[in-house]
C-alpha cells in the first residue's frame, strides 16, 4: 500500500459544473473534512446588480481523507473524479490549503487569477502596453514583460501591473515588427 494512500490527506475532488456547494454538503452530511473556498463578486445584469459568493476554483472541492477509502467520496452526488495523475494520488500539500484559508479569512478581496509563471508568453490587455506580448519575468517581487529582438539579439524589460496580463498560447501569439519569436 503506498504511503499517500494510507495516510489522510487533501485532495482536490471534481464535481460537476455549478455543484460545488450541493457536494460540499453532501461530503460534509458523511463526516469528510472539505473544503470549498468562496469569494464574493457583484454580477450585474439588465435590470439589477446582485453579490453572490462564488467558488474559488470552479468544480473542484478539497477533501481531506484516506485515498484508499475514497468510494463513499466517488458515490457522493454531483462527484465526477478525485484528481490524480498518471492513476496515482495527487495530494494537495497541507501548506497550499492553509495558505488559500489564510487569504479567505484576511478579510481581504480574494478572486480567482489566471495561472501564471516566470517564462510564459503573456498579453497585456490593459493600460498603455494594451496587445504588447512578451514572456513574464519576476524581479524582486515585481513583475516584467520582456519583448525580444531575435534579429539583433537584444531584449527589453518594463514593469507591469499583474492585472494587466493574461496568459497566451503559443499558437495565438501575433508576429510584428517588435514583437518577433521569443
Amino acid at each position: 500500500m503506498s504511503d499517500v494512500a494510507s495516510q489522510v490527506r487533501w485532495f482536490a475532488v471534481t464535481v460537476k459544473p455549478q455543484h460545488e456547494k450541493k457536494a460540499a454538503t453532501a461530503l460534509a452530511h458523511k463526516a469528510v473534512d472539505c473544503f470549498l473556498p468562496l469569494y464574493h463578486a457583484r454580477r450585474r445584469w439588465s435590470d439589477r446588480v446582485k453579490d453572490l459568493e462564488l467558488p474559488l476554483f470552479p468544480g473542484y472541492v478539497f477533501c481531506q481523507f484516506r485515498f484508499d477509502q475514497r468510494l463513499p467520496i466517488m458515490q457522493t452526488p454531483g462527484v465526477t473524479s478525485i484528481v490524480t495523475f498518471g492513476g496515482k494520488p495527487a495530494p494537495i500539500p497541507e501548506r497550499d490549503i492553509l495558505s488559500i484559508r489564510t487569504m479567505i479569512s484576511s478579510g481581504l478581496k480574494v478572486e480567482p487569477w489566471p495561472f501564471l509563471k516566470a517564462g510564459q508568453r503573456i498579453r497585456v490587455e490593459a493600460g498603455p502596453l494594451d496587445g504588447l506580448e512578451g514572456i513574464l519575468l519576476e524581479v524582486k517581487n515585481s513583475l516584467r514583460v520582456v519583448v525580444s529582438l531575435d534579429l539583433l539579439q537584444r531584449a527589453v524589460a518594463v514593469e507591469i501591473d499583474r492585472r494587466a496580463v493574461c496568459p497566451i498560447s503559443p499558437t495565438a501569439s501575433r508576429s510584428t515588427g517588435s514583437q518577433s519569436n521569443f
